[in-house]
């Protein structure tokens, strides 16, 4: 198996080039996407490889590249849109919620409109209010879209690869703070499903639930929860509709206690699905409730507070030694 030590996205860039070569038909759409080779160079080197008429740079307007890939996909397209920032994904929500999410209901099974859509989520990068957003849980809400979320080069590759494949909307999130993290990474084989989750390190005492940004987070709370004896297992949900709920049930079921983690505030969040789904399915195995750890319900901070606004090792772990208090 060919291996190539790359990081998530330079990973994101092989997938997408992997994919424009197998199918002629998947497209490349979005802001600075082509010359410029996208503002965090995801997409660099593809308008030269694959001409403007499959790299394309599209006006300042998330609406248009989502409403233009609609039209390209009604025609057999495969289009991957490039929203350049989390925060900028807003205007295009109408045409994701009721037109993206609703066609293939809409037409009874015979449309579908195979589009992906890159978001680059989460803080960590120290910039202004609209490029830190982590906007999950609408997407997840809306039946109709698949929403998984990446975390490591690895799964950046395989995942792209599978979401662009996919004749379902595919909404993409990659953890933007983690573009420069390298890992080796497998360019053929077999891949895990694009909807399981993994558990990324085992445990016997408490189950950390994280996806996107945050599993890096959760694996070094785990590595200093092991130094004072204490075992975490953690899991990367991978896919956040449809979720893996046999495995994340089968962790909890075994280890009696549950901590959710995400970038993104904690009031309604996407931690709040997950803990009730658990508590219904777990309920006489637990020890103690379903903690969640996250922002803070207010918009996301100037760049010098977000430390304070992320979840950080303590947070997580303060919230460990909760679930024992019980």
């Amino acid at each position: 198996m060919t291996a190539e030590t790359l990081t998530l996205g330079k990973a994101l860039n092989a997938g997408l080039r992997r994919a424009m070569e197998d199918d002629p038909k998947v497209l490349v759409m979005g802001e600075d996407v082509g010359r410029l080779g996208g503002v965090f160079r995801i997409t660099d080197g593809l308008q030269k490889d694959f001409g403007a008429e499959r790299v394309i740079d599209t006006p300042l307007a998330e609406s248009g590249i989502v409403g233009t890939a609609i039209g390209l996909a009604l025609r057999g397209y495969r289009p991957v849109c490039e929203i350049q920032f989390d925060g900028f994904v807003f205007p295009a929500a109408d045409q994701i919620i009721t037109q993206l999410a609703k066609m293939r209901m809409r037409s009874l099974g015979s449309v579908s409109l195979p589009i992906t859509i890159r978001i680059p989520c989460g803080g960590g990068i120290g910039a202004v209010e609209h490029h830190s957003e982590s906007p999950e849980a609408y997407f997840a809400h809306t039946a109709g879209l698949r929403v998984v979320a990446c975390s490591n080069p690895v799964d950046a590759y395989a995942m792209l690869r599978q979401s662009i494949a996919s004749d379902d909307p595919v909404i993409f999130f990659e953890p933007k703070r983690r573009y420069w993290e390298k890992a080796p990474v497998p360019l053929d084989g077999d891949f895990p499903s694009l909807h399981s989750a993994q558990v990324v390190q085992a445990g016997t005492d408490v189950t950390v639930l994280a996806y996107g940004p945050s599993v890096k987070t959760c694996l070094e709370a785990a590595t200093a929860a092991a130094s004072e004896g204490r075992s975490i297992e953690v899991i990367d949900l991978r896919s956040l509709n449809p979720l893996d709920l046999p495995t994340l049930a089968a962790s909890v079921e075994r280890t009696g206690r549950c901590v959710v983690v995400h970038e993104a505030p904690v009031f309604a969040g996407f931690g709040a699905e997950l803990a009730a789904r658990l508590t219904e399915l777990c309920f006489y195995r637990l020890e103690a409730p379903i903690l969640r750890v996250g922002g803070f319900s207010t918009p996301y901070p100037p760049s010098r507070l977000e430390d304070e606004y992320l979840p950080d090792l303590d947070r997580i772990l303060d919230a460990v030694d909760r679930t024992f208090a019980w």
